[in-house]
């Protein structure tokens, strides 16, 4: 049997035009660590160019439990080693925010601590119906990172975001899905079939364009009205003067469904 140890801690793959990378250290509940932070940031750094969507899936019954506690246990430096540890799953994470093209996720299961702040950098999620999601990090004595306490912050508020991590609270699915943590909610048994069609979807569309719509939906949260307006107007002039724009132009008059992806 293959020591689990010395197995690669993902899995990549292009399928079609979409980037596929599957967390695969299920036996130890997809948890963070040193090499998974370097494989993981080293996946998407390696997206081959032709492919137009990110997917991030998981294997095994939970999608990310957050930090391996039993690496921060047998540190000699437990500061200096979790906080190395921070920065570079920091380093995932401004991969996601930055990506040149949308990212989709599927989660099940679990998710907690960093695979909190995971899945708040990702575009689209959708989520299996039992997932329940936890920021955990109260229980170990730990306050948040990997942009945990931001994405639950922006979906919740600050009341409910604090209220859950300093209770060490969880949520469900459903609620997960109201606050606006997730986008997507699927029935367990479809979780997988529906992120994969969905990335594909996304893939066929205009990306560039998505791309700077995920821009100005981020940033709208820290500006005023004049300043957002001001970055419409750029990047909807971007838009239209790129290739994807013209197409989609040509297709509305000519009443055809547009070919975003041969827009060049």
């Amino acid at each position: 049997m293959t020591d689990p140890q010395a197995r690669p801690p993902l899995l990549t793959e292009a399928d079609g035009d979409v980037w596929r990378i599957v967390l695969d250290r299920p036996e130890t509940g997809n948890s963070l660590t040193p090499a998974l932070a370097e494989a993981l940031a080293t996946a998407l750094a390696e997206r081959p160019e032709s492919t137009r969507t990110v997917l991030l899936l998981a294997n095994g019954p939970r999608f990310c439990v957050g930090g391996d506690v039993r690496d921060f246990a047998g540190a000699e430096d437990p500061g200096a080693f979790v906080g190395q540890l921070a920065r570079d799953w920091h380093e995932v994470i401004r991969r996601l925010l930055y990506c040149p093209v949308p990212v989709v996720a599927g989660v099940h299961g679990a998710v907690a601590g960093a695979g909190v702040g995971l899945i708040g950098a990702c575009d689209l999620v959708v989520c299996a119906r039992s997932t329940k999601i936890r920021p955990a990090y109260g229980a170990i004595g730990f306050s948040p990172d990997g942009g945990a306490s931001w994405a639950l912050a922006r979906a919740l508020g600050a009341p409910r975001a604090l209220e859950l991590m300093l209770t060490n609270g969880a949520l469900n699915a459903s609620e997960a899905h109201l606050f606006g943590l997730v986008g997507r909610l699927v029935e367990d048994d479809a979780l997988r079939e529906s992120a994969v069609a969905l990335a594909h979807e996304i893939a066929a569309g205009p990306v560039r364009a998505m791309v700077r719509t995920r821009g100005l939906v981020r940033r709208a949260a820290t500006r005023t009205l004049e300043e957002q307006l001001d970055d419409e107007a750029e990047l909807i002039a971007e838009s239209a003067a790129d290739p994807e724009g013209r197409e989609g132009v040509r297709a509305f008059v000519a009443k055809r469904a547009p070919d975003f992806r041969n827009a060049r």
